[in-house]
């Protein structure tokens, strides 16, 4: 099936050539599709040189209304208005290894929703200390709690999911542009019954760059699934 990575970068100019070949590299017969917010330290150049030689590599340049669930929402407004029948969504930074890309195609084939799990067999997260691990594992239970998502990950931005999943939405609807628009996704698709599959990973902490948790986007993510429950 026509597939499209969308990939949302800011400032991951030491990351993206790494990236890009390591996902060509596993000889999938899919497009990629950056998405980069105007990254002040190059990005968007290094993928643009990128692309002169990998035509199925491409750019989108966003230089309004910009942040994460902004960048993700244009990507997914670009596969819709080129026919592609499945979408991958993974971070810039490494954390996501591309090797588990033929695992979520195998788990697709039975599902609708395909989720990259850190937590589906224990826990498989490398480099994080045991504040960040307690935060996300507490994060998790969280939301699950609030929404009722039946996934073990309900945070991760690894993911693979068919067209008719958007075209089940209004695009315009998703509201987050933190991280909890990971959540707020999850919880769409769920409250419309498609089936969701999770793929056990293992995720590595960044190596270069930094991270764009603000106080801002933490404050959404504590709320946000109240707002999806609540349906404000």
């Amino acid at each position: 099936m026509k597939t499209l990575i969308i990939i949302p970068t800011y400032n991951e100019r030491d990351n993206i050539d790494t990236l890009l070949s390591a996902i060509l590299a596993q000889g999938l017969d899919l497009d990629v599709l950056v998405v980069d917010d105007n990254s002040p330290d190059g990005t968007g150049a290094a993928v643009e040189e990128f692309t002169s030689a990998h035509k199925n590599v491409s750019l989108l340049t966003r230089v309004e209304d910009r942040g994460f669930g902004r960048a993700y929402v244009a990507g997914f407004a670009y596969a819709l208005e080129h026919g592609y029948e499945l979408i991958q969504t993974m971070d810039a930074d490494l954390s996501h290894d591309p090797k588990h890309l033929p695992a979520f195609h195998a788990a697709i084939e039975e599902a609708d929703f395909v989720v990259g799990s850190r937590y589906v067999n224990g826990i498989s997260v490398i480099n994080w200390p045991l504040s960040r691990l307690a935060m996300s594992t507490g994060a998790n239970g969280y939301v699950r709690a609030i929404t009722g998502i039946p996934l073990t990950d309900c945070t991760s931005g690894y993911t693979l999911f068919r067209a008719s999943v958007l075209d089940a939405m209004n695009l315009s609807r998703l509201r987050a542009n933190g991280y909890s628009f990971l959540v707020e996704i999850k919880y769409r698709t769920f409250k419309r019954g498609f089936r969701l599959a999770e793929v056990p990973i293992i995720f590595v902490e960044r190596a270069e760059g930094y991270s764009k948790l603000s106080k801002r986007v933490f404050i959404e993510s504590v709320l946000m699934p109240w707002r999806l429950r609540l349906g404000l």
